[in-house]
């Protein structure tokens, strides 16, 4: 640690004595543990945000305690000192005079008579980067991830990371010197991108932008999806679904960096941020950008593919209020109302959705998405009955209000859970057919393209289905329902083509660091002073935690407190233990399973297989029997084979296939809860006072298929299983421990089905494989289980986000958003109605639902 220090501070030759002097004083005479160096104490207030004044009079507490000759700091003041030689630097710039009104850089000060410091106006806090990756590449274990995608990454022709990408691969073409030298970093700012007004409000299309002002909704709708399609698509040619036209536009092309410089480099923006309103609406109109971007300054800007990358985090968060404000008929949130029909009437589309006068009335004919009361409440009485693994979303419940018939306080997250997963489930049940499909369309590509792992054809045909679901909402919902958010859906595929998969590089992580940094600022008045002293010092702390053993990370939880995740294939209890002793054929059958999964027991299996074909060759064929047989009796015969083998003293015997072939203790150590792939599990039983569901788990394994009970050659596939958790067992083999799930496991017969949507369903009460109800715990996939609205009798199958990486820490959150649900189909087959190619049925009208009705 020392000669990284050394390195970083040879200009303050003091400071480095002083540091090395601190790093050798005991705390106290005859302290061998700690240092004054040693930093436990500050790594606790900076970790759980402890108040200037509380600490230092915690210190003044403590030195008191110890004895007289501690080298424990008087006050908060001289920790910073001590911890100052480990931290960076930050400087401070004063921003110039107004160009635009020439207001002074400096404060007004009352009494100008007297002489004082002038203070500035505005000071910008500027950390310089080059110092920081230095300390980065210092770090051995830093050093190796920066390099990782050089070193480690898989090359298979997918996009996995932005290094597969054509935007990483484009500087290796352009500047081969940077590209091709493993340790330049590639930066991604988080910064406030295109101005989301105007006529010409995308940033992508730019000039060709469709769009239109609704009068009466005083908005700008933006549609025009049509043009998307191939050439041959029969939307293409329907007049009375759309806009009464034909479309014969073509796809517009991107805007590159080229473009947009030489629009903008020529024109004169005015300076400030109040501009004239007849001004703004001028540019707007032309237009989508406010003013020339400084990032043009950058000699390789205009080169890139994209600039700046779209928002997914809230283009997700606002196209699912829309649909969830539009069917819940939300106040405030809804696209649909008398202004949008009356926009219609102005269009002269859609003569059927017309609002209606009667009197001081007026009647809003129902639309093809209006809910009646009933379909209202069996929404909002499905969400909040899901129960989801813990960890996997905020109460569901705590959202939903059934006095209003409405969800509140929806956070970013809610809004990609709900629509990502558990909405298109609750709408199962509700909504005219064409209708559930658009809007289930619209969520499983949300899903989809937040993969992981994606290649080439499948974002092609994402692309496709995207633009088509589009244009099913042109034929189904009102002009106003088009924001510019649901506009951008069209270009997200583009995106992800170019820069690689979403979960790099959308806003959650950005939005939690900005927390914290909010949460850094004690004294409101010097808010930007608190967050950079704050920052210094977590700088410091990180720098303890990379060179001395005993000291936690900043931000995550302890490594002595891991109840929340074991990422290991060991596992850990998340309970108190129970010793059982279980009946022998239960026993048996718990262990014959552990032996068909143990690598070392595998060689013993075919050789107990060829064994029973010799003793019964008029059998020998018949791999149903012989299956049957082996299970019956390879655990006696391993048992003794092992043993024969340690008698003639085979050293080819393994301890653990001595152990394992012996057999487990008769006693059993039972939980009700166990942590192992960074997931938790939980028995059945103990969850009927949750709310959370952590009980259910599927496999996917190879089993013996047949045709029918006289089909003696069966063939083995690979096969999913569904089932919930009874019982955790964790078997002893004297050396080691093995954990176990019991399962009821679904039968596949007429147990599990898949659903024209693509979802799996399951029964659970059809309980089949009794024979065979174990799995080792390692080998669980969690999954949970929703009710389906349409059909009480089944169950819908959703997959949480797994976690692939190593997380020991208690309360880190780093992988609640970043991975892909798999619970929901990737690709949700083609379902064209004939109604969707008929423009004389009018799909827009719903006939079985009363409408709504306004007094004026």
């Amino acid at each position: 640690m020392f000669e990284v220090a050394h390195k970083e501070y040879s200009k303050d030759p003091n400071g480095f004595e002083k540091l090395l002097i601190d790093a050798e004083k005991p705390l106290y005479e005859g302290c061998k543990k700690y240092t004054k160096l040693s930093t436990p104490l500050y790594n606790l207030k900076v970790r759980y945000g402890w108040s200037d004044i509380s600490f230092s009079e915690l210190l003044k507490t403590l030195k008191e305690i110890l004895p007289t000759t501690n080298e424990l700091p008087n006050s908060l003041y001289e920790a910073k000192k001590t911890l100052g030689a480990l931290g960076m630097e930050y400087e401070k710039i004063h921003a110039t005079e107004c160009p635009k009104c020439g207001q002074s850089r400096w404060k007004n000060v009352k009494d100008r008579n007297k002489k004082r410091k002038q203070i500035p106006l505005k000071v910008i806090w500027y950390f310089p980067p080059i110092p920081r990756f230095k300390r980065l590449f210092r770090s051995i274990e830093y050093a190796e991830n920066l390099t990782w995608h050089a070193s480690e990454r898989i090359e298979d022709g997918k996009l996995r990371h932005p290094a597969d990408s054509p935007a990483w691969k484009l500087v290796h073409f352009k500047w081969p010197d940077f590209g091709f030298e493993p340790r330049n970093l590639r930066l991604a700012l988080s910064a406030d991108g295109v101005n989301p007004h105007g006529y010409k409000a995308c940033p992508i299309c730019g000039d060709n932008t469709n769009s239109i002002r609704l009068r009466h909704g005083k908005k700008i709708a933006y549609l025009g999806h049509r043009r998307f399609l191939a050439r041959d698509h029969p939307y293409r040619r329907q007049k009375k679904s759309f806009n009464g036209k034909k479309e014969l536009g073509t796809i517009p092309e991107p805007l590159s960096g080229e473009d947009v410089y030489l629009k903008l480099n020529d024109l004169e923006f005015p300076k400030g941020k109040k501009i004239h309103k007849n001004l703004s609406m001028n540019i707007s109109e032309k237009i989508c950008w406010n003013r020339l971007s400084s990032f043009f300054k950058l000699p390789y800007w205009k080169d890139l593919h994209v600039r700046h990358c779209l928002d997914v985090m809230h283009i997700e968060k606002n196209v699912c209020m829309n649909i969830l404000g539009t069917l819940l008929n939300i106040p405030g949130k809804s696209k649909d109302g008398l202004n949008a029909r009356r926009d219609l009437v102005d269009l002269k589309l859609r003569p059927e959705l017309a609002p209606i006068s009667i009197e001081k009335k007026i009647f809003i004919p129902p639309a093809c998405y209006t809910l009646t009361k009933e379909e209202n409440r069996c929404i909002l009485k499905t969400l909040p009955r899901i129960k989801v693994p813990k960890g996997y979303s905020s109460n569901i419940r705590n959202l939903v209000s059934m006095t209003d018939l409405k969800l509140n306080s929806l956070k970013s997250h809610d809004c990609h859970v709900l629509i990502q997963q558990l909405f298109p489930i609750a709408l199962r049940s509700v909504l005219s057919k064409h209708v559930r499909y658009a809007i289930t369309k619209l969520c499983i590509f949300f899903n989809s393209v937040c993969n992981k792992v994606l290649d080439a054809q499948q974002l092609d045909k994402l692309e496709e289905d995207i633009v088509v679901t589009l244009c099913l909402f042109e034929k189904y919902f009102p002009h106003s329902y088009f924001t510019i958010m649901i506009h951008l859906t069209v270009h997200i595929v583009r995106e992800v083509k170019l820069c690689g998969p979403i979960y790099l590089r959308w806003m959650y992580h950005f939005e939690r660091f900005m927390k914290v940094i909010k949460n850094s600022v004690r004294n409101r008045y010097r808010s930007e002073g608190c967050i950079a002293e704050s920052y210094l010092i977590e700088e410091a702390i990180e720098f303890c935690s990379d060179f001395l053993s005993g000291v936690d990370p900043v931000g995550l939880g302890t490594r002595k407190s891991q109840d929340h995740l074991d990422t290991s294939n060991i596992g850990r209890p998340l309970s108190m233990g129970v010793p059982f002793k279980p009946e022998q054929e239960l026993l048996r059958q718990a262990h014959r399973y552990v032996l068909e999964n143990t690598i070392d027991v595998q060689p013993y299996m075919e050789k107990h297989m060829k064994a029973l074909q010799l003793q019964y060759p008029n059998k020998s064929k018949n791999q149903k029997w012989l299956q049957e047989e082996h299970n019956r009796t390879f655990i006696q015969w391993l048992r003794e084979e092992v043993s024969t083998e340690l008698e003639v003293g085979n050293s080819g015997v393994s301890d653990n296939l001595r152990w394992i072939a012996h057999g487990p203790h008769p006693f059993v150590i039972t939980y009700s809860g166990y942590a192992i792939n960074g997931c938790r599990y939980h028995t059945k039983s103990s969850e009927k006072d949750r709310s959370v569901q952590n009980s259910g788990v599927s496999l996917v394994a190879k089993t013996i298929q047949v045709s029918s009970s006289k089909d003696k050659n069966p063939v083995i596939g690979d096969m999913s299983f569904y089932g919930v958790i009874q019982e955790i067992w964790e078997l002893n083999y004297n050396t080691f421990n093995v954990p176990v799930f019991k399962c009821d496991w679904v039968q596949n017969s007429g147990g599990v089905r898949i659903d024209e949507l693509g979802y799996t369903l399951v029964d659970l009460n059809k309980v089949g494989h009794k024979s065979d109800s174990f799995i080792l715990a390692s080998q669980a996939k969690q999954v949970f289980y929703v009710e389906d609205p349409s059909d009480v009798r089944w169950s819908v199958v959703l997959t949480p986000p797994q976690r692939d990486f190593e997380d020991r820490y208690n309360d880190d959150e780093l992988g609640d958003t970043i991975l892909w649900c798999e619970g929901i189909p990737n690709d949700m087959p083609d379902v064209y109605l004939n109604n969707d190619l008929d423009e004389n049925v009018s799909t827009y009208v719903r006939s079985d639902c009363e409408g709504t009705w306004i007094l004026t």
